[in-house]
């Protein structure tokens, strides 16, 4: 096996050197870099075209093609000024094909408009679209040629995502200069050679000069795709970079203790035996992993992915008997009142049969009842503590905090769950964690995003469930939608009606929570209607929920507030308004909130017609398939990564070359790359993550 190669010492002078040591960078050119996080040579390598323009060839005018960029040259037949309307230069170029092409300038000054006499040859490059005369380019980018020859470019020429305060033609410029600047391939290369070999994927070096310079015969399809070797080869490196920041973050962490939760189970035992059900098959593998993670003396961090109604607040609930049997303490946080307040209400039921003290703390609890929570946590009186947010404020202080439990975990900042951690750390001592999502990562993605984690799926759902039928309906049908709520009703089930806006809005074609309110109470005489949104008082808010849940409406009509956690087995009916506007994994959620008792039951996505391709396929996905980790992998084909891990925070989502969906091939080889060089050549793995990832600290283990 070949080793690694040797770590570059000319890497951190030349890669790590400011962008002042290019000339033409002075302080303030600089200043417009760094605001976008632009501060030294290696930035520039790494910041790539995001388009390219062929200027190798020309086409003849009478070639064009309306929507595709070309190269044209011409001498100057006319040219003609206007003010109409707004100040516009016209200018008819003419060449050997007896064709004529307009160039239309809406933004030029005096000597460039005397710039365009009749007879001067140019050559310009745009995108030709159909105008009132023929072909035009509206403000192509152009050269006026002297009587000799010009040469044609050699190269495809690099378009740049544009940085506020600096011009194309600089920017280019100045990364042409940095990439003067790279070392030679020995020095900058960190990859086993023998692993790019197999991979066919060409050294770095190479690589970015190809993806920065294309040759002219380049495939430009496949750059334009990213999917040329050049940028695979990239991809390679930066998805490496993310993976071991991940699993260094884990070795540090597994480097602390905590305590090892490994009595003989007898409370949970208790606790299994008095469910009202029996743990299904995956609930059963699941609990046995967790309860090997929580009996080592390291910390568990172990992500639990379940899809809606899987079971995942029984497992966790079964493993807090794991700490309160060792004398010790729970947490369970949940990012919203309503889904936190849930689980207390769950939690209650099954615990304190058993003896077991559950506390509550939210936003809401306030004076006493603060206090006195305050005090029971402080003195683990309180041996499993309910909460949202709220946990983690300065007052809240646990005795002995041994598992912290995460229920939504991708709604939280990564500093909440650091700081809900935090408060079990004593010394070297960290609580173990245990992290959930209703919402199915898909595999590729929790390979790139969780390698710090251990991941379970509860992938087998409760028996008794009945499947949710999905119809999508244009809103022209609302009114057969009405009478099929009065049925439904009418025979004892009771339904949801879901908006995407609280107020109406002129901007978007969205009917809002309160009018829809009204007009179906105004449709519905005889049904008793409720509404729930975000801006209603915690205390309003869950007095109409309890409502609901209690059979005291019938009718329930929200915003996306009850997507999260909301358990009425009676409910049989949702309908989803302007569907067309959610994502995969939003709409998913929602239609979880039916189907959770014995009766059929039906999600409506109410659409408002013309639907975009996009909406199109969302829609079709959610007809054709329940299964939360099929609607997942869908979602990250078309929405990426951002969404799905609530990645804003961690930077997952801020990848510069490598897309998750696209790349997901390279993973497998990611990991074993990443084994590779932690075993024999860590440095090398430093140096990895500081070209890509940088100093910043990673929270994603949270």
């Amino acid at each position: 096996m070949a080793r690694p190669a040797r770590p570059a010492p000319a890497l951190a002078p030349a890669g790590e050197a400011p962008l002042a040591a290019l000339p033409g960078v002075g302080p303030r050119v600089a200043e417009k870099f760094a605001a976008r996080g632009l501060t030294t040579l290696q930035d520039l390598w790494f910041q790539l075209p995001r388009q390219y323009e062929d200027r190798t060839a020309l086409t003849p005018i009478r070639a064009l093609q309306p929507g595709v960029p070309a190269q044209v040259e011409g001498v100057v037949e006319a040219v003609e000024r206007g003010f109409r309307y707004r100040p516009v230069l016209r200018v008819a170029l003419g060449d050997d094909s007896r064709a004529t092409l307009l160039l239309r300038f809406f933004h030029f000054r005096a000597a460039q408009a005397a710039q365009f006499a009749p007879g001067v040859r140019v050559r310009c490059y745009g995108t030709p679209r159909a105008g009132a005369h023929g072909l035009e380019m509206v403000h192509p980018s152009y050269r006026l040629l002297g009587d000799g020859e010009a040469p044609l470019g050699e190269r495809l020429d690099p378009v740049y995502p544009a940085i506020e305060g600096i011009g194309p033609a600089s920017l280019r410029r100045l990364i042409g200069l940095a990439l003067d600047r790279l070392p030679d391939e020995d020095a900058l290369e960190l990859l086993p050679r023998d692993w790019l070999a197999a991979l066919r994927l060409p050294p770095l070096r190479s690589a970015l000069l190809t993806v920065h310079r294309p040759p002219r015969d380049a495939d430009v399809a496949a750059l334009l795709a990213g999917t040329h070797p050049a940028q695979r080869r990239l991809a390679l490196e930066e998805l490496l970079a993310h993976h071991l920041s991940l699993r260094r973050q884990r070795i540090a962490l597994q480097r602390h203790r905590a305590p090892a939760l490994d009595g003989d189970g007898a409370l949970l035992r208790r606790l299994r035996a008095a469910l009202p059900f029996p743990l299904t098959g995956a609930q059963q593998r699941v609990l046995a992993e967790i309860e090997h993670d929580l009996a080592q003396p390291r910390p568990m961090l172990r992500l639990v992915q379940g899809d809606v109604g899987s079971g995942k607040t029984v497992v966790a609930a079964l493993a807090a008997m794991r700490a309160v049997e060792r004398g010790m303490q729970a947490a369970l946080m949940a990012p919203t009142e309503l889904l936190a307040e849930q689980h207390l209400h769950t939690l209650r039921h099954w615990l304190e049969p058993l003896g077991v003290r559950v506390a509550w703390l939210a936003g809401k609890v306030t004076g006493k009842a603060r206090a006195a929570a305050l005090a029971e946590v402080a003195s683990g009186a309180a041996q499993v503590v309910v909460g949202t947010h709220a946990l983690m404020q300065e007052g809240v202080v646990f005795r002995d905090l041994a598992l912290a439990i995460v229920d939504e975990q991708h709604r939280f900042g990564v500093h909440q769950r650091l700081a809900l951690r935090d408060k079990g750390a004593a010394g070297e001592r960290v609580p173990h964690q245990l992290v959930m999502t209703a919402t199915p990562i898909p595999r590729t993605l929790a390979m790139a995003a969780y390698a710090d984690l251990d991941v379970s799926a509860l992938d087998e759902l409760p028996p008794g469930r009945t499947p949710v039928q999905t119809v999508a309906l244009s809103a022209e049908r609302r009114p057969e939608l009405i009478e099929r709520i009065r049925a439904a009703c009418a025979e004892g089930r009771q339904a949801y009606w879901v908006c995407t806006l609280i107020d109406d809005s002129d901007e978007v074609s969205a009917q809002a929570a309160q009018g829809t309110f009204e007009s179906l109470s105004t449709a519905l005489p005889g049904l008793r209607v409720g509404l729930v949104h975000g801006r209603m008082k915690a205390a309003e808010k869950q007095a109409t929920m309890r409502a609901f849940k209690d059979g005291a409406l019938d009718l329930l009509v929200a915003t996306t507030v009850i997507e999260v956690g909301v358990d009425v087995p009676n409910a049989s009916l949702m309908i989803i308004e302007n569907a067309e506007r959610l994502g995969l994994a939003q709409l998913h959620q929602l239609r979880g909130r039916v189907g959770r008792g014995s009766a059929a039951s039906t999600c409506v996505l109410l659409y408002q017609p013309p639907l975009s391709a996009l909406a199109r396929q969302r829609l079709e996905t959610m007809r054709t398939t329940s299964d939360g980790f099929v609607i997942a992998e869908k979602d990250l084909e078309l929405r990426g990564p951002g969404e799905l891990l609530g990645t804003r925070q961690t930077g997952l989502a801020a990848f510069r070359v490598a897309d998750l969906a696209r790349d997901a091939a390279l993973l497998p080889q990611v990991r074993a790359l990443a084994d590779r060089l932690l075993a024999e050549a860590p440095d090398v793995a430093d140096r990895i993550v500081q070209r890509w990832v940088g100093g910043a600290v990673r929270y994603a283990s949270a």
